[in-house]
């Protein structure tokens, strides 16, 4: 149903898992609607990233992974924490700076965690979370414990020293490692072409001997499959791999950026030709698993959900004062 890339000729997708990416893709879009309404409300805080429109990236990638495996990424995360399992009342609790965010209100949009869920942040300095992805992956390998780390970074943060560093360790020490670069074509208000002098980063770990792969980001089917090969080669010992994702977002890079650097039609076209969501409503509808109405109704049960996690979110009290200080060090 799926078209890979290069000499993976195709990918099939169950009726099960087709609705289940659709729902897990549709959960994502309509939380971060909500999450901009609250954000133009006054309710959310600080800076705001919203991920509309590279849905199929991380639902792809996390259902390649195995139970335990972990994620970190960078501050465009509200997607990534709800594909690893974080319900949308903690989240969107935590967008609200509220205690009974996975943070205590603490971390706001870019700095959540959840151990039980094994998502390692949302980092709000570009490119750090490669360096910890990196830490992850080895803590992994010392420990034999045969987890793989999940890092993404986007085509901005491609161009990072520490990116670099993070490569050249990874692949001298075959650690368990997928590294992902989600290039959506803007690094903040500038065009990929404008920042990078290679613009396929998928090639960016040649030098290191890091085989690379570009994918179709707007292709969840084509995403799982390439995630599933990074991910074995890893946990079988044979070190990381670059991932390039070619996705695109719909709004600016965060809700202050009116994304005057693109025209109207560009995101038109890129809404009308490549929208992850609809490809895979279009699978959906032509194998005949389900109907236009049913998925009229699936969309009505996420609102639902989502219109929850606001309320609860608006509920929740602030944190304590007493919070200011607590959750900055372990206690030996």
């Amino acid at each position: 149903m799926s078209k890979g890339n290069g000499k993976h000729a195709s990918a099939e997708a169950t009726k099960d898992e087709l609705l289940q990416y659709y729902r897990d893709m549709l959960l994502i879009r309509r939380f971060e609607e909500r999450a901009g309404q609250l954000y133009g409300m006054g309710l959310i805080g600080g800076f705001c990233h919203l991920y509309i429109g590279q849905e199929a990236v991380v639902v792809g990638m996390q259902a390649a992974l195995h139970e335990g495996d972990q994620v970190i990424t960078a501050y465009r995360d509200h997607g990534h924490m709800l594909a690893a399992g974080m319900t949308a009342n903690g989240v969107m609790a935590e967008l609200t700076g509220r205690s009974g965010g996975y943070s205590k209100g603490k971390g706001g949009s870019m700095h959540m965690f959840s151990i039980e869920k094994a998502f390692y942040g949302g980092h709000g300095i570009v490119g750090a979370q490669v360096s910890l992805g990196t830490g992850l992956a080895f803590a992994n390998k010392y420990r034999k414990d045969g987890k793989v780390c999940l890092t993404y970074f986007g085509d901005g943060a491609a161009n990072q020293g520490q990116v670099y560093e993070s490569f050249n360790m990874a692949s001298l020490w075959k650690l368990p490692v997928v590294y992902i670069v989600e290039n959506n074509q803007y690094a903040m208000g500038t065009s990929i072409q404008r920042s990078s002098s290679e613009t396929h980063l998928h090639k960016r770990g040649v030098s290191f001997n890091i085989p690379g792969e570009e994918v179709d980001g707007m292709d969840v089917v084509a995403v799982r499959e390439a995630g599933k090969r990074a991910v074995e080669r890893a946990r079988a010992g044979e070190g990381p791999m670059l991932l390039e994702m070619k996705t695109y977002r719909y709004r600016g890079h965060s809700m202050s950026d009116p994304a005057k650097y693109r025209t109207k039609e560009e995101v038109d076209e890129q809404k009308a030709k490549r929208d992850p969501i609809e490809h895979v409503k279009k699978l959906i509808v032509d194998a005949g698993y389900a109907t236009e109405d049913d998925l009229k109704a699936t969309d009505r049960e996420i609102r639902a959900i989502v219109s929850e996690s606001a309320t609860f979110a608006q509920e929740s009290p602030e944190p304590n004062p007493s919070e200011l200080m607590t959750d900055i060090y372990i206690q030996a």
